[in-house]
């Protein structure tokens, strides 16, 4: 029986014992884990980049809206000033102080054997300095208008020429109740007497009583 030989078996056993190495083992798993390790690096830095590209485009979005926004603000602000404005024109219209209104009044209040020889309208005006609209916490205060309250008093020199001299108390009464110094006087103190003077009893070539009303008008706030 012939008897064989393996001339290569040693070197067939040292390579297997190669292959069976753990050191050789635990490179090739570090290799794979440092490769997998670079793959989600690398899908972590594409993910990190596509949430930029949002970012950015999310706050071009907002930077719009934003400006979008404080143009709408501007405009309320624009048309509360406006509006602020006519209302204060329409007032002005509508309440201011007519002469020729007053005249024509007093000529309807004329009392017999009084003569009106002074008229004098003294107009005076407070005035409030506005404010402006203001933003507060993304909420528009409204302004305030400036505001001016308008004063009005009217003095009326007069002669009660009759002979008792007690006829510029019915004139006086008759301003009182005539219906445009009712709509225009203040509620109290309406219609005073300021002065009176019996000239008869200083000169007797004065014949008469010369008298001052004040006629004080109610305060308007415009």
């Amino acid at each position: 029986m012939p008897i064989r030989l393996n001339l290569l078996a040693e070197a067939q056993a040292n390579e297997d014992m190669r292959r069976r190495d753990p050191a050789k083992r635990v490179i090739w798993a570090a290799g794979l884990l440092v490769a997998s390790m670079l793959v989600w690096s690398s899908s972590l830095f594409l993910r990190g980049m596509l949430a930029n590209k949002d970012l950015a485009t999310v706050q071009i979005q907002m930077n719009t809206r934003t400006n979008q926004y404080q143009h709408v603000l501007d405009n309320q602000k624009k048309a509360a000033e406006i509006k602020m404005k006519l209302g204060a024109l329409h007032q002005l219209a509508t309440n201011r102080f007519l002469n020729g209104t007053l005249l024509n009044a007093l000529q309807q209040t004329a009392g017999e054997d009084v003569q009106l020889i002074h008229l004098r309208v003294a107009q005076t005006y407070v005035t409030v300095e506005e404010t402006k609209p203001r933003t507060n916490a993304n909420k528009v205060l409204p302004p305030k208008p400036a505001s001016t309250t308008e004063k009005i008093v009217v003095t009326l020199d007069g002669k009660d020429l009759s002979p008792s001299g007690d006829q510029y108390d019915k004139f006086k009464d008759a301003l009182a109740s005539n219906p445009y110094f009712q709509g225009v006087l203040g509620k109290t103190n309406g219609v005073t007497l300021m002065t009176l003077k019996n000239l008869a009893a200083v000169d007797p070539g004065k014949n008469f009583v010369q008298f001052t009303l004040e006629c004080r008008y109610a305060e308007k706030t415009r």
